[in-house]
């Protein structure tokens, strides 16, 4: 029910942005932003014909992405990074997921291009947003195994009766102004944790600390999870989270050698 309903609102958001698009084309539209992102090649055929059973003769629109396409190639040239389809589809597909729901996941083994999707999507859309498009211009890593239960949410001095904010609870506060902000939680998920995140997730956007305070999470900001996989996290965990699945088959290791000889050439470059 939680996915089904987060396909009807955000069919419903895209309903308004296109307003003269038939329901079918909006429908098969939403369903393919907030499903193929997760899925890797081999399963990408069968959801495919699936999608074609239930829309007969639909074809999805095609949406253009020109300024952000532009900015994203633009910025991995900057970066040293090699412009390939697959890493412009996962900045798409992330900006999708963004869009479908506040809390999104990254999973994929090291090596798979998840921290440079973020982050080149957060580049391109925060220079977009000083060109008077809308975006955000912040965002908070942190690493939530890295640290105690207390020095993530906040816990109580036992001999002074003192409330001490964790990270996460000051970086929530913080989070306030009116500027799109991403937190970002680049570590391992489990039920250590993550369970306490749940609520947040919801739609309520509230989270409970252990001395009873609640803090709301503002419409701006966002949750966006880099993980290596989802083998610890329970089912109420992942069906709050819209999922981007980076496969290290799907980029292989061209672009790595190519970026590795494109500064090599550079660097001699320099020197002569």
């Amino acid at each position: 029910m939680r996915a089904l309903t987060s396909l009807l609102r955000y069919a419903g958001k895209k309903r308004r942005f296109c307003p003269k698009v038939p329901d079918e084309e909006i429908l098969l539209m939403a369903m393919k932003d907030m499903n193929i992102a997760k899925l890797t090649s081999t399963d990408l055929p069968l959801f495919n014909g699936i999608t074609q059973d239930l829309f007969p003769a639909v074809e999805t629109p095609i949406i253009d992405y020109g300024k952000c396409f532009c900015k994203v190639c633009s910025d991995s040239m900057t970066m040293g990074l090699q412009v390939t389809p697959f890493t412009i589809t996962k900045v798409i597909q992330l900006y999708e997921t963004k869009n479908s729901r506040h809390s999104s996941m990254l999973v994929g083994k090291t090596g798979s291009a998840k921290s440079v999707t973020w982050r080149t999507l957060q580049s391109a859309l925060t220079a977009l947003h000083h060109k008077g498009v809308p975006g955000f211009q912040l965002e908070y890593p942190l690493n939530p195994k890295a640290m105690s239960l207390g020095e993530l949410y906040g816990e109580n001095e036992l001999s002074t009766n003192e409330w001490t904010d964790g990270v996460l609870s000051s970086l929530m506060r913080s989070a306030c102004k009116p500027d799109e902000k991403w937190i970002v939680f680049d570590g391992p998920v489990d039920t250590l944790w993550i369970e306490s995140m749940n609520s947040v997730m919801d739609d309520n956007k509230v989270l409970t600390l252990i001395n009873g305070e609640r803090i709301s999470m503002p419409e701006q900001v966002s949750l966006l999870f880099e993980v290596e996989n989802l083998a610890m996290a329970s089912p109420a965990t992942v069906s709050r989270c819209g999922m981007v699945y980076n496969d290290y088959i799907d980029l292989g290791w061209k672009p790595f050698v190519q970026s590795w000889l494109d500064k090599r050439h550079k660097v001699q470059w320099t020197q002569s």
